[in-house]
């Protein structure tokens, strides 16, 4: 599995680019808005990848961060919903669009994406409503964009160095799953006090909540109340 391509970028065309990697060219894949977020011909690039493979075919999809390629691979887990009509949706919404949409039920803002009809929006937000706050929680931390392709070239530390890195750090604490799930509200528009207010009350009812249940609990609590 090619999970990230990092090298020049070579040329750029209506819906994919084509990558050099040390002489290796790999076409892939972008949405619009990836493709008008990418540098110039020669300039260094590094996207995140999926790999389609069907019988007589072989796609690269690219992605600049972990979450909207955690969001192509769950769009087309909904029947009907195939590589490209994902990658449509993307680019219209972008993740945090993506995530926003399917977590207020908001069909019609799937629908906005080229290709996609009514019964196939309605059948994404009901199918995969249960795991948006999942997806929001990865991109609730640091920054999850690929890598500068100078990171990725840099050789590794000798045994020495190695050696005197420090520990892993431990599990995230109660106060970490509250700042994602706070993050995440906020990324979907919810103001910072009202926010803040869900997310407190739903940590007390459930102590040992780590984000996405958090997430699902103030989301629960911020609904307009019928």
């Amino acid at each position: 599995m090619i999970g990230r391509i990092s090298g020049r970028l070579d040329y750029r065309a209506s819906d994919h680019v084509l990558i050099d990697v040390r002489g290796v060219g790999y076409i892939v894949h972008v949405s619009e808005r990836t493709l008008a977020a990418l540098p110039g011909p020669g300039e260094a690039v590094s996207l995140y990848t999926e790999l389609l493979v069907r019988e007589d075919l072989l796609q690269l999809f690219g992605f600049p961060t972990l979450i909207e390629k955690e969001w192509h691979r769950l769009l087309m887990t909904v029947q009907g919903v195939g590589a490209k009509a994902a990658m449509a949706i993307l680019g219209t919404l972008g993740a945090e669009g993506t995530s926003r949409a399917i977590t207020l039920g908001d069909a019609r803002a799937i629908q906005s994406a080229p290709g996609i009809g009514p019964k196939i929006a309605q059948r994404v937000v009901l199918e995969l409503k249960s795991k948006a706050p999942a997806i929001m929680a990865m991109g609730a931390g640091p920054a999850s964009a690929a890598p500068d392709l100078d990171e990725v070239v840099e050789p590794p530390p000798s045994a020495p160095a190695r050696a005197a890195r420090k520990p892993a750090a431990p599990a995230p604490s109660r106060a970490n799953h509250s700042a994602d799930a706070l993050s995440a509200l906020q990324n979907l528009g919810y103001g910072p006090g009202e926010a803040a207010q869900a997310v407190a009350t739903a940590a007390a009812e459930t102590p040992e909540a780590e984000a996405p249940a958090l997430i699902r609990a103030a989301l629960k609590l911020l609904a307009p109340k019928g």
